[in-house]
């Protein structure tokens, strides 16, 4: 099965660096828009059989020129959302950015007992993102899920298998950038593709780095 995981255009939070998590959520900048836009050519005849938003506005918005081009509904998921900024939500300075970012990424190398301050857990966060993974996988071969940066990249980091849990945290997803993975839920998920990276230098040796903001 191929899963495909689409980080939301650029918002203007994005452009504040401010983290900004809750719900609703901003909207897109006009870059985003565009960069929403570029997506159906962008993926050209690949076959997509449903499209999945998650409950922030911004994912909507992403999903909105690949739906109309495809003829297919936004189906909104509950637990493929941002991270939970918790206490930190719309912090912008170094400590806090770092707090949130130290926290994910140790959820990526397994410790899901970590929370972040204020929020949830790694258990919180694998559990609703797990099963939203799974529901998409028994409704279609090809789901295609517009998703969000650190959520994507710590869920790839901890369920790929074929590259370090390290790798996420040290290449960036982009915003509007597509990961493509081949597996199963019973069986484990290969990544297949990652924006501007060529996977076959990758290693699965686990190695220090630290994780990007979103």
């Amino acid at each position: 099965m191929r899963l495909t995981l689409i980080r939301h255009g650029q918002t203007p939070a994005n452009v504040a660096g401010v983290l900004d998590t809750g719900a609703p959520g901003p909207g897109l900048t006009d870059l985003g828009l565009a960069q929403a836009a570029a997506l159906p050519p962008l993926l050209g005849e690949r076959e997509v059989g449903a499209v999945y938003v998650s409950r922030l506005v911004r994912t909507r918005l992403t999903a909105g020129p690949l739906a109309e081009a495809r003829t297919l509904d936004r189906i909104e998921l509950p637990g493929v959302h941002e991270i939970e900024a918790g206490d930190l939500e719309r912090h912008g300075d170094l400590q806090s950015v770092r707090e949130y970012m130290e926290t994910v990424f140790a959820w990526g190398l397994g410790d899901l007992d970590r929370t972040m301050p204020g929020g949830p857990s790694g258990h919180d966060f694998f559990g609703r993102y797990d099963a939203d993974i799974e529901r998409v996988t028994r409704e279609t071969d090809h789901p295609v899920v517009f998703s969000h940066g650190a959520a994507i990249r710590v869920w790839v980091a901890s369920r790929a298998t074929n590259i370090v849990p390290s790798f996420t945290a040290e290449h960036h997803l982009p915003n509007a950038g597509v990961v493509e993975l081949e597996g199963s839920v019973a069986d484990g998920w290969r990544l297949l593709a990652w924006p501007e990276v060529d996977l076959s230098a990758t290693m699965r040796d686990p190695i220090d780095a630290e994780m990007e903001l979103e």
